[in-house]
């Protein structure tokens, strides 16, 4: 099964964990890593992550992120791409959609994932298309589990 994290999912065990729902997705999160690694996904990632992930103020949390997409993503969507992608980000934005997370969707949608990862609730609800599913991590983590059982 192939899965695309968005950047704010990645960003996610930086966040204050004082908050329940934030923990909690923070725990889901990193046991779906350990999942990548074991192989049980594929990873996916792009061009927009790269550029997000470069934005980050902290070289810390930027090498450690980088670092673990560049060892674990399977596929990669580059910059070249982003003119095969231009309709369907547009598009995506008509779900009143943001720039930049049209971008992770349109990649997620052309690599062929079944799954696109994020914390931000507003671009979960926004988006009505029917080709990805958009959950958060710990929505993931409870599905795929009920239908291991």
């Amino acid at each position: 099964m192939r899965i695309y994290l968005d950047n704010c999912c990645y960003n996610r065990p930086y966040d204050s964990q004082e908050s329940f729902k934030i923990n909690m997705e923070t725990r889901a999160k990193l046991h779906i890593q350990d999942e990548i690694k074991a192989g049980k996904y594929e990873l996916v990632c792009s061009y927009m992550l790269e550029y997000e992930n470069s934005q980050n103020r902290d070289p810390m949390k930027r090498d450690a992120i980088k670092q673990y997409q560049d060892k674990y993503a399977s596929v990669y969507v580059p910059i070249e791409r982003r003119k095969d992608l231009q309709e369907k980000i547009q598009e995506i934005m008509g779900y009143n959609i943001a720039y930049k997370d049209a971008s992770h969707l349109a990649c997620a949608i052309y690599t062929g994932c079944e799954y696109l990862l994020t914390t931000d609730i507003r671009f979960q609800k926004r988006y009505m298309g029917n080709e990805i599913n958009i959950l958060n991590p710990l929505e993931f983590t409870r599905l795929v589990e009920e239908e291991d059982l």
